[in-house]
């Protein structure tokens, strides 16, 4: 539980209107305490218009449909996943377990009175309300929709009785946060849809008082308790198209008209403020890019779907949302790894394995329309087709396009520099959005850089939000991400886990982007104050070289600057220079297998095969930094001359451990299968005037730690240099 220090923290980054604002959400939810609200009578004979159009199922190509059966055969089997964990109770789940910690919520408590911040009492939350977003669902309607098996249907309806039974309104955790209702509701309004033609569909959903209880309550609240202020992040956006979806597809309640508009407008202003004029999410945090992005459209083409108009602004921030994740992905399709990822999705009705970001582009080239500099789009998926059929009425693409391919963004910070298979990006951009830059990193100034979609300088992720504090802080710290710390503090101070209380300023000094030719950037920030640091970052062909300078007046303390490798990159350091070595995906190969939802979808991971191939792009050989021979050394804070790397026999050490040892190969990693691929090789010059040591898979205090997705997270090699900062140059070429 927070204490008293972070609800004053917390405190003094809301605005008079906001207390206010808040205050008001507490009477409310005084008076639900005492009395719940009364919903109106339900009218008589209800029915469902907001079915697929006729013909639009045959449009599903048949490898969609294959993915998308995989995975509800899973779910039919009783198997899922949620943030790493297994559970094989999903024939009949129960919808307060924390499969985790084995720890259960309460369910019979008043919403507001569950402490789910607490891991001790209720166990990991997000474990707890994940599979009540009922995304799975939305997977099982989807095969029966495709196949007419009306076994899927059925499960379909016994979790939602099931659920509707074990969460009375406002009781239990799953009445606390409204994106969990504003989710919830867009997976009810696929269900229905998805179900339509089933015998029971009906008597599920517009005849069931149950249903109708639970969503006339849904509805209320989120038109009542709507995110604000300096919450009014990615929340109020899900909040939003919840409420506008239901109130179009189930429109039977006298409110239903004044919720569709309020709905309406308020997602309007919100996904505007929420988004540069760039088109990147203003939260900076790349998956909810994509979580915003499918919220909106879905949302959007829900409205239009039922008749209500959708403002022309509405779709031009979808338009440039789009065209934005089009310019930045690298050419796996794989976006940045920037911010806070959760793995959270808007609407899934796909398998497991198709590759969320291709799926997203493949529905933007359908509503849009593709530039000619859009990257190709590999596969097909079923959202896509199903979507665009229910569009038919408005003008979407109204907006001004980019003629190129943008590499910089500038309200955002962030600069993309290319040189054939070579992807670097570098973040020069606000630290965060809004007042508490909830989902921030003190990552200002770093760099993350692929070669042909492998994580070579990986941006380490996220993998936890509440319960550990220690990873935590560590994996949203300067220390955790490519660039310099200095006098062992973050550039940005946290006031807890979704709150930093002072944000670092950073300012672009230079950017040059050619189509061709040598590409630079620089920038520098004020975290240090009076110091500044400052990075230069030049690209030319397979060469990057890294500038750091430390300047202003005082003593600057002393400086670490860390360099964190992806999981699959072997690295042998030997004085100043570090080989690096990895293997590259066989030419031709699609997107990696485990960047799409098989990575990061908090639903099922069809048949869990893809999980190991999830941190990093590593398709079907090298997996991680060991081999099966164990012939590397022991790990952790390797000295000069240490080959990094585990293995599966658990012969390298998780973590403190020195070793001076070397390896004549290199090539070290835990093999899955054929080492099928390119071996691919690079060279690190460091810093002559820092001293270097290995970190991999260090617990106390933690480092060198890579996260694929939420809840996980592996070992992987960090180089961190320590000494007093000057003209700090680094040169990484790659062969």
């Amino acid at each position: 539980m927070m204490g008293p220090g972070w609800y004053l923290r917390r405190l003094s980054r809301m605005g008079l209107a906001e207390v206010a604002g808040r205050a008001r959400h507490a009477v409310v939810q005084r008076q639900w305490r005492s009395a719940l609200p009364t919903p109106p009578d339900w009218p008589a004979h209800p029915r469902f218009t907001a079915a697929l159009p006729a013909g639009v199922l045959g449009k599903v190509s048949g490898e969609a449909v294959k993915r998308l059966l995989a995975t509800a055969d899973e779910l039919m089997a009783g198997r899922a996943e949620y943030f790493g964990v297994e559970r094989t109770d999903f024939e009949a789940p129960d919808w307060f377990l924390d499969p985790k910690t084995g720890r259960r919520a309460p369910s019979d408590v008043y919403a507001f009175d569950v402490p789910y911040r607490s891991e001790d009492t209720v166990g990991d939350i997000k474990q707890i309300w994940e599979p009540s977003r009922h995304q799975h669902l939305t997977v099982l309607a989807a095969a029966y929709a495709l196949t007419g098996s009306p076994a899927y249907a059925a499960r379909v309806a016994e979790h939602l009785r099931s659920w509707w039974a074990a969460n009375p309104p406002l009781r239990g955790p799953h009445w606390v946060s409204g994106i969990e209702l504003g989710i919830r509701l867009l997976s009810w309004v696929w269900t229905r849809r998805l179900l339509d033609g089933w015998p029971g569909a009906a008597e599920l959903f517009e005849e069931n008082p149950d249903f109708q209880l639970q969503l006339w309550h849904h509805q209320n609240w989120l038109a009542t308790l709507r995110s604000h202020g300096s919450s009014a992040n990615n929340h109020v956006i899900a909040e939003d198209a919840g409420l506008l979806a239901a109130a179009c597809a189930f429109g039977w309640f006298p409110e239903s008209a004044s919720w569709r508009a309020a709905a309406m407008r308020s997602l309007d202003v919100q996904l505007g403020r929420n988004t540069f004029p760039s088109g990147l999410n203003a939260e900076l945090a790349s998956e909810y890019h994509g979580l915003v992005l499918e919220l909106g459209l879905a949302a959007a083409i829900e409205a239009d779907a039922a008749g209500t108009p959708v403002p022309a602004s509405t779709w031009d921030v979808l338009l440039r949302m789009t065209d934005t994740l089009a310019s930045i992905v690298d050419n796996r399709l794989r976006p940045p790894r920037q911010g806070d990822a959760d793995d959270g999705f808007g609407l899934i009705v796909d398998g497991a394995s198709t590759d969320r970001w291709a799926s997203l582009l493949g529905s933007g080239e359908a509503l849009f329309g593709r530039l000619d500099w859009w990257p190709p789009i590999p596969g097909e998926d079923v959202r896509t087709p199903l979507l665009a059929s229910l569009v038919s009425r408005t003008p979407r693409a109204s907006g001004v396009r980019p003629g190129r391919r943008p590499a910089h963004l500038r309200d955002a910070g962030m600069t993309i520099l290319r040189s054939g298979p070579l992807w670097v990006r570098c973040d020069g951009g606000p630290h965060g959005f809004l007042s508490i830059a909830a989902h921030a990193h003190a990552d200002a100034l770093s760099l993350e850089v692929r070669h042909d979609g492998v994580d070579v300088l990986a941006d380490p992720g996220t993998f936890c939000y509440h319960g550990e504090p220690q990873w935590r802080s560590y994996f949203r710290s300067t220390l955790g991400h490519n660039t310099l710390e200095l006098a062992g503090r973050d550039q940005s101070i946290s006031g807890g886990p979704f709150l930093w209380t002072r944000h670092a300023v950073t300012k672009v000094l230079e950017v040059h982007t050619p189509d061709s030719g040598p590409a630079r950037w620089s920038a520098a920030h004020d975290g240090y104050a009076p110091a500044v640091h400052r990075r230069t970052v030049e690209l030319d062909g397979e060469v990057l070289k890294i500038v750091d300078e430390v300047l202003g007046e005082g003593p600057p303390g002393a400086a670490r600057l860390a360099f964190h490798f992806g999981p699959s990159v072997t690295v042998m350091l030997d004085g100043t220079t570090a080989r690096l070595r990895w293997t590259a995906a066989p030419e031709g190969a699609d997107s990696f297998a485990g960047q799409g939802r098989s990575a990061a979808s908090p639903v099922v991971r069809g048949g869990r095969a893809a999980d190991s191939a999830a941190a990093g792009g590593r398709t079907g050989s090298l997996t991680g930094g060991g081999d099966e021979r164990g012939t590397a050394p022991v790990e952790g804070e390797g000295r000069t001359g240490s080959l990094t790397g585990g293995n599966e026999r658990g012969t390298a050490a998780a973590g403190g451990g020195r070793s001076g040892s070397q390896v004549a190969d290199p090539l070290v990693g835990r093999v899955s299968g054929s080492l099928a691929g390119v071996v691919r090789t690079a060279v690190m010059e460091l810093p002559a005037g820092l001293s270097w040591t290995v970190h991999r898979g260090a617990a106390e205090p933690p480092l060198g730690w890579y996260s694929a997705g939420f809840g996980r997270k592996e070992p992987a090699t960090t180089l961190v240099g320590s000494g007093s900062p000057g003209h700090l140059t680094t040169l990484l070429r790659f062969s």
